[in-house]
């Protein structure tokens, strides 16, 4: 793109509407660290929420490293800080995740009834014929792989039958069997959760607070301020799927598809980088910056605990 253009424009933003989406990432993240530690509580644990939410920031300053290991690194920091059992904790990301996956869902199919004809051709052309074409086209070069793969497979299981006695003896066995354990029991914790309520109002927040840091942004930008609030939850849904695909922060995959969906509107492809690099590279400012802020907060905290226990 115009990299010229993209300064000019970005220098020539209102910041007002930018502060109040950044105001609403934080009151997402917030509500994110409440809604685990209400599932966190049935463990029989009850961590300190600032202790919560400086793993929620970690983890997301993880996944700038490398794609979703943010979960299993929030996880690990809160086992580590407060003796909670890592794989009862990866149970509870894993329950976290699929309320997510259903709201954006659910907001798809809302997208989808509102806007029918704009979203059902946006969504066949700008996603499902490329990530067809991608599928097919690694199925028929990898097809020796593949088969490969499963002869493997196959084969590990044959042994596994003939050899099952000693295998469930095994040390490695009686491992894996102790994680599956603690991650059902971390499943588990949405049947056991007594604040249902509570969990479902943070969630509420939590996507609204997503809605807002999408919407608010088209106030800062003049060829996207006369957008209507459904369009601003269909972009909402393009950068949510975006910002799920497997590469670090989204980076890349959401200005692609945000940009192409702001197309549908008559917005420019450049106008709608310009946009989709607005409102992604503030918020990644923002979780970077609030990320090692918690790390260090995270580290002083646990120092200062561990200090206490000895004294």
């Amino acid at each position: 793109m115009d990299f010229q253009m993209l300064w000019q424009d970005l220098k020539s933003a209102n910041y007002f509407w930018v502060s109040l989406s950044l105001l609403a990432g934080v009151a997402s993240y917030w509500s994110r660290a409440v809604r685990w530690r209400l599932l966190i509580e049935p463990l029989g644990h009850k961590p300190p929420l600032s202790g919560v939410f400086f793993a929620v920031m970690i983890g997301y300053l993880a996944n700038f490293a490398f794609p979703r290991i943010g979960e299993v690194t929030r996880c690990g920091a809160l086992a580590k800080a407060h003796k909670i059992p890592l794989d009862s904790l990866l149970g509870t990301v894993i329950i976290e995740r699929g309320f997510d996956l259903i709201c954006l869902l659910v907001l798809l199919l809302i997208v989808l009834l509102a806007k029918l004809s704009i979203v059902g051709g946006f969504l066949y052309s700008a996603i499902w014929v490329p990530l067809k074409d991608t599928v097919l086209s690694s199925l028929a070069i990898g097809l020796w792989w593949w088969l490969g793969i499963i002869l493997v497979i196959v084969t590990a299981l044959w042994v596994l039958f003939f050899l099952r006695k000693k295998v469930r003896n095994s040390g490695l066995y009686l491992k894996l069997k102790d994680i599956f354990k603690g991650i059902g029991a971390g499943l588990r914790t949405i049947a056991k959760m007594r604040n249902r309520k509570k969990f479902i109002l943070h969630t509420f927040i939590i996507w609204g607070s997503y809605y807002l840091m999408t919407y608010l942004v088209f106030f800062a930008l003049p060829y996207t301020s006369m957008l209507s609030p459904v369009d601003g939850l269909f972009i909402l849904v393009v950068g949510g799927i975006g910002m799920s695909a497997p590469v670090q922060g989204g980076i890349g995959a959401y200005h692609w598809l945000v940009s192409m969906g702001l197309m549908l509107y008559g917005v420019t492809k450049e106008e709608g980088l310009v946009y989709a690099t607005l409102s992604h590279e503030t918020q990644t400012i923002l979780a970077i910056v609030l990320g090692f802020l918690s790390l260090i907060a995270f580290w002083y905290q646990r120092n200062r605990a561990q200090l206490k226990q000895n004294s």
